[in-house]
C-alpha cells in the first residue's frame, strides 16, 4: 500500500512538473571568459590623458558640436532619406514581423472549416452493396489545439527570435551611425578640397609672379633662359594640381547629394565655395572603454547574435523530449436536410504525443548549435577587440596630427618669408633664380602640407566619432537592450 502511494505521489509530482513546464538548454549569460569582461577593455583610452580629449560622454547627436545649422540639416535629411537606412528600417520591420510570428506559437491553434456539395456517394465506401441516392451534403468542423511546450522548445525559439530581432535593430543603428558619419565626411572632403585648392591657387599666384619677375630679369640680361624655364616648370606643376582638387570637391558633393537621397546632379552648389572644413576647437568627448562597448551598435549586434545562438541550443535540445499537445474537435456532417441534429454531430477531446525515438539527428543538431554558439562568442570577442582598436587608433591618429599642426604652420610661415626674401635678393641681384625657385617650391609644398593636414584633422574627428559609435547608445536604440542584459 505504501509503495502504491509513493508511486501515485511520484506520478502526481511528475505531472505537476510537466504541466508547469521547464526550459531545457543553457540560460543565456555572457561567459566570464568574454573579452568584454576584462578590466583592460573597460578602462580609459591610452590617449585620453591628452588635453585635446575629454572623458565626457559622447552626445547622441554629436554633429551638433560643430554648431553648423547647414550641417545639421544635411544629417537630418540623410537620416530621413538615405536609401541604406531605408533598407535597414525595412529589414527591422520584417524582423519584428518574424518575432510576432514566433510568439504566436504560444497561442492556441484554432481552425474552422465548412463545405456544402451536391454529390453521389459510393455505397461501397460505407460497405453497402447499393447505390446511394444523390443528395446535398455538408461538413463543418471546429478544431482547437495547444502545444504544452513542456520542455521549453517554443519558448527558447521565441527567445532566439527576440535576440535576432535585437541584433537586426542594432544593425539598423550601425547604419545610422555610418550614414551620419559619411554625410559629415562628404562635407568635410568637399570643404577640405576647397581649402587645398585655395592653398594651391595662392602658391600658383606666387609662382606666377615669380615667373613674371624672372622673365623681366631675363629681358634685362640679369637672368638666363634656364631660370625662366625652371620658373615656368613650377607654374605648370602647380597648375596641374588644381583640376585634381576641383574633381575631389565635386565628387564629394556628389556623395553628399546621394547620401541625402538626391541624384548627384542636385548637389549643393553653395558648397563649391567652401574652404573651411568643419572642425571642433574644444576637447573631443570620448568617454572610456566601458561606455564605448555599450554604445557601439556592432558590439550590441554581436552580443545579441550570441544570445540567439545560445537559445537555439535549447530549441534543438527540446527535440530529444516528447512534444505533447492537447486538442479538441467539434463538428457536424451529413445531408443538408438533417443539418446539426444529433446523428450528424461529432466531437472529440484528447492528447497528442509525438516523440522521435531515433535521436541521432537531434543530437547532431545540438552539437551544431553548440558549435554555432562558440562561433558567435568568437565573433563577439572579435567585434569587441575591433571596436577598442578602432577607438584607440583613431584617437592616436587625431592626437598626433594635432601635434604636427603647429610645427607645420610655422614651417609654412617660414617658407613664405623665405620666398619674399629670395625675391628681394633676386631683384637686387644678390640671389640667383635657382634660389628663388627652391624657396617657391618649399613654400608650395609646405602650403599644401598644411592644407592637407587641416583637412586630415577634420577627417580625424569624424573618424573618432565613428569609432566611438556615433553617439547611439543603448538608450537611443528605440528599446534595444544593453550588452549582456536580455530584453524581456
Amino acid at each position: 500500500m505504501k509503495s502504491r502511494r509513493r508511486g501515485v505521489a511520484l506520478v502526481a509530482s511528475t505531472c505537476v512538473a510537466l504541466i508547469s513546464g521547464c526550459m531545457v538548454g543553457p540560460d543565456y549569460h555572457l561567459p566570464e571568459s568574454a573579452v568584454i569582461n576584462s578590466s583592460a577593455a573597460r578602462h580609459d583610452f591610452v590617449s585620453s590623458a591628452d588635453p585635446a580629449l575629454s572623458r565626457a560622454t559622447v552626445p547622441e547627436s554629436w554633429w551638433h558640436l560643430y554648431e553648423d545649422p547647414r550641417l545639421d540639416g544635411w544629417v537630418e535629411e540623410a537620416l530621413k532619406s538615405n536609401t541604406d537606412l531605408r533598407k535597414a528600417d525595412a529589414n527591422l520591420e520584417r524582423s519584428r514581423a518574424a518575432l510576432r510570428e514566433a510568439r504566436t506559437r504560444r497561442q492556441p491553434g484554432v481552425g474552422v472549416s465548412g463545405a456544402v456539395q451536391y454529390a453521389q456517394l459510393a455505397g461501397e465506401q460505407y460497405l453497402l452493396p447499393t447505390t446511394l441516392p444523390r443528395d446535398k451534403y455538408y461538413d463543418t468542423e471546429l478544431t482547437v489545439s495547444y502545444d504544452l511546450d513542456l520542455f521549453g522548445g517554443i519558448r527558447r525559439g521565441i527567445e532566439a527570435a527576440r535576440a535576432d530581432d535585437e541584433a537586426v535593430e542594432a544593425a539598423r543603428d550601425l547604419v545610422r551611425v555610418n550614414v551620419a558619419a559619411e554625410t559629415i565626411r562628404a562635407y568635410t572632403d568637399a570643404c577640405g578640397a576647397g581649402l587645398q585648392l585655395e592653398a594651391a591657387v595662392r602658391a600658383l599666384t606666387i609662382q606666377q609672379q615669380s615667373l613674371d619677375l624672372t622673365e623681366r630679369l631675363f629681358q634685362g640680361g640679369r637672368a638666363i633662359d634656364l631660370d625662366v624655364t625652371r620658373a615656368r616648370q613650377l607654374v605648370d606643376q602647380q597648375s596641374g594640381l588644381i583640376p585634381g582638387y576641383e574633381a575631389t570637391r565635386r565628387n564629394a558633393l556628389f556623395r553628399l547629394a546621394t547620401l541625402t537621397g538626391k541624384p548627384p546632379a542636385l548637389f549643393d552648389r553653395e558648397l563649391e565655395s567652401c574652404t573651411a572644413p568643419p572642425r571642433l576647437t574644444r576637447a573631443l568627448p570620448v568617454g572610456d572603454g566601458a561606455t564605448l562597448l555599450k554604445r557601439r551598435p556592432d558590439v550590441r549586434q554581436a552580443e545579441r547574435q550570441l544570445a540567439a545562438a545560445t537559445a537555439d541550443i535549447g530549441v534543438q535540445t527540446a527535440q530529444l523530449y516528447p512534444d505533447v499537445a492537447i486538442g479538441g474537435e467539434a463538428g457536424s456532417t451529413g445531408v443538408v436536410r438533417d443539418a446539426y441534429i444529433s446523428p450528424t454531430n461529432l466531437w472529440n477531446l484528447g492528447v497528442v504525443l509525438k516523440w522521435q525515438l531515433n535521436q541521432s539527428a537531434a543530437r547532431a543538431r545540438i552539437q551544431g548549435a553548440k558549435a554555432s554558439a562558440k562561433l558567435a562568442l568568437a565573433n563577439f570577442d572579435g567585434v569587441v577587440l575591433a571596436a577598442l582598436r578602432d577607438a584607440e587608433t583613431s584617437l592616436n591618429t587625431y592626437v598626433h596630427d594635432l601635434q604636427r599642426e603647429d610645427s607645420t604652420r610655422r614651417a609654412r610661415d617660414e617658407a613664405e618669408r623665405a620666398v619674399r626674401d629670395s625675391e628681394k635678393l633676386q631683384a637686387q641681384g644678390r640671389a640667383t633664380a635657382l634660389v628663388v625657385t627652391d624657396a617657391q617650391r618649399a613654400y608650395a609644398a609646405s602650403e599644401q602640407t598644411l592644407a592637407e593636414l587641416e583637412t586630415a584633422i577634420a577627417q580625424d574627428q569624424v573618424a573618432v566619432f565613428l569609432a566611438l559609435g556615433g553617439g547611439w547608445g543603448e538608450d537611443s536604440a528605440n528599446g534595444a537592450s544593453a550588452v549582456g542584459v536580455e530584453k524581456r
